[in-house]
């Protein structure tokens, strides 16, 4: 079963608006104004930073949560074991996939994420709301291990063994730029490969066989461990999301580059 689903394909899901932005909108907020402004009948709001995320510290920008809030996150979200999960953002689908990835991971067997986003449903015509639902508090059980997650050190090994994407544009990548992270550059030895280029204009994932090709350019396959990292575990969940996609397994670096350059010990390179 794909990962991605279509504005048709909702059903009886629960839906999450996990819209987010990198620069607080009016209230202050990274993502709520969208949804006030706007939603998709019957979806709930999940604050990236809250509810996907521990607090920003030595484990980078976005850590992973504790099971017990991010259970709690989820419950209140109205989130069951049992019933199908949709997350949808704006329309790239990068903050969604950090909630597909953090559900999945915690245990939840049917998440799925709305291809095109908020956009695509608004562009088809869809009904949008207002109105803010108040959800029956869900039962979901959060159970760790449910995808695969490296720390700094398996992520430095995979780079040289193996292969470790970085899901950062490539002039992060080069250490040309780094507007949020106080140190430029990346791993050693990982592989340049900027989540945008995984999906097309519209913010709509390309298909499975063109998401294959191009990972197979950057060596990553079913046969050898891949992967991916980006500056704090956001746009590297869609990386994964996207090697999904394609048939090809991966493991996330959640504290990625914030989390890497805490210790100075660890090698940086650049260009």
């Amino acid at each position: 079963m794909s990962p991605l689903i279509g504005p048709g394909e909702l059903g009886d899901a629960t839906v999450i608006d996990v819209r987010w932005r990198l620069v607080p909108g009016p209230s202050g907020e990274r993502g709520i104004d969208s949804y006030q402004e706007g939603h998709i009948p019957g979806a709930v709001f999940c604050d990236l930073d809250r509810d996907l995320a521990a607090p920003p510290g030595s484990g980078g920008r976005h850590p992973l949560p504790e099971a017990e809030a991010f259970q709690e996150a989820m419950r209140r979200l109205g989130v069951s074991g049992s019933r199908p999960v949709v997350v949808y953002d704006e329309a790239d689908s990068t903050a969604a996939a950090r909630a597909w990835w953090t559900l999945r991971y915690f245990g939840h067997p049917d998440v799925r994420v709305l291809d095109g986003g908020y956009r695509r449903w608004v562009q088809e015509g869809r009904p949008v709301t207002k109105d803010v639902p108040r959800p029956v508090p869900g039962d979901f059980t959060a159970r760790p291990g449910g995808m695969p997650m490296l720390d700094a050190e398996q992520a430095g090994a995979l780079a040289q063994d193996g292969v470790l994407l970085d899901a950062r544009g490539a002039e992060r990548y080069r250490g040309e730029v780094e507007p949020i992270d106080p140190v430029a550059g990346h791993i050693p030895g990982a592989v340049s490969a900027p989540t945008m280029e995984n999906v097309d204009p519209s913010g709509r994932f390309h298909p499975a066989e063109f998401l294959r090709e191009r990972f197979i350019t950057l060596g990553a396959v079913p046969e050898v461990s891949v992967g991916a990292y980006c500056g704090s575990g956001v746009t590297a969940a869609h990386e994964v999301l996207a090697l999904e996609v394609a048939g090809v397994p991966a493991a996330l670096y959640v504290g990625s580059w914030s989390n890497w350059i805490t210790d100075p010990t660890r090698p940086t390179a650049k260009g």
